[in-house]
């Protein structure tokens, strides 16, 4: 079969002749019809996990046939019996198992759910990775109800995307930070009621300005520095979840703003089996659509990936296999 490998630490992902995996016990053979990129395939492009070997086949997301069946993907493989935390066998689709940038892909079966109708595969194969960090973060965590207010962090992303669009979709007055301008008139253009470049000096106190009070919700992937500012944003009995932490360590945290604050900080990476069922009910009830930025050729993933990494991206990349 046709496969993208990343051969080893640095190198160019590659289109190749690969052999298929032979089917194990409580594993499908899916016909990957679309597959998305994610920023985890660059970072495992750049050598950023411990222990990886190559060469490595990646990607998380896939729109796929199963016989007759249109499928998509929990990429949260093994996650175990415990809602509130995944399990020590826990791992996402793409390494060490290989992943869906190829013609077919082994995935557990209790991981395969039926692909939303008013999807095309294109879509359909952008939304299980980021949809489900999302969901997670924002449903299962914070426990959002109608008529709060959120405030998601560096939207553009997939995941930060799917923040507003569930946000909107449960009846949240949602604001946003973006770095390009651009990214933010898009994002007000889906219905977010505000927000601020990030880029821009003292962009909380703009924030501020827009939002007196402050936000019952924050969604955040960054973290960094700027995460003090995130929890002076937060109202009081406000809570605040952390997908992600591309901007290293929180520093100049006063703790009396959390504590006398009530501020809650909830941890949150991928998620459940039930995480994604409730994701993908929302999907079908709210008929949500992810943001798809651009969709390459299998062929041309050197391409998808030269976009992502311009982060001039404002949605999902796609790599069209054999969908429509």
């Amino acid at each position: 079969m046709k496969a993208i490998i990343l051969p080893e630490k640095n190198a160019r992902p590659s289109y190749v002749e690969v052999p298929e995996a032979p089917k194990s016990e409580g594993m499908e053979v899916l016909t990957v019809m679309a597959c998305a990129l994610n920023h985890r395939d660059l970072w495992i492009m750049k050598g950023q996990y411990a222990g990886l070997k190559y060469p490595i086949i990646p990607g998380s997301d896939a729109c796929a046939a199963l016989g007759s069946k249109r499928v998509v993907l929990n990429p949260g493989l093994f996650w175990g019996a415990d809602e509130c935390v995944q399990g020590k066998h826990f791992q996402i689709l793409g390494l060490p198992l290989d992943g869906t940038f190829a013609e077919k892909v082994n995935v557990p079966a209790e991981n395969i759910y039926p692909a939303p109708k008013h999807l095309d595969d294109m879509e359909a194969a952008a939304i299980g990775l980021a949809g489900v960090t999302a969901y997670r973060a924002l449903v299962s965590r914070c426990k959002p109800v109608p008529g709060e207010r959120l405030l998601v962090t560096g939207v553009g992303g997939g995941v930060a995307l799917f923040a507003l669009q569930i946000g909107l979709a449960c009846g949240l007055e949602v604001h946003v930070t973006s770095s390009r301008p651009e990214k933010l008139a898009k994002a007000i253009a889906m219905g977010a009621a505000g927000g601020v470049l990030y880029s821009t000096p003292e962009w909380e106190t703009k924030l501020k300005e827009q939002c007196c009070d402050g936000f019952d919700i924050i969604v955040d992937g960054y973290a960094g520095a700027s995460f003090a500012k995130l929890v002076q944003l937060a109202r009081p009995g406000g809570r605040i979840a952390v997908y992600g932490g591309t901007g290293g360590k929180m520093s100049d945290i006063v703790p009396q703003q959390i504590f006398w604050k009530q501020v809650s900080i909830f941890g949150s990476t991928m998620g459940s089996q039930t995480d994604f069922a409730g994701f993908l009910a929302l999907v079908n009830e709210k008929k949500l659509k992810p943001v798809v930025d651009s969709v390459y050729d299998l062929h041309n993933a050197e391409a998808a990936f030269q976009r992502m990494e311009s982060q001039d991206q404002f949605g999902k990349i796609v790599l069209r296999v054999s969908g429509k």
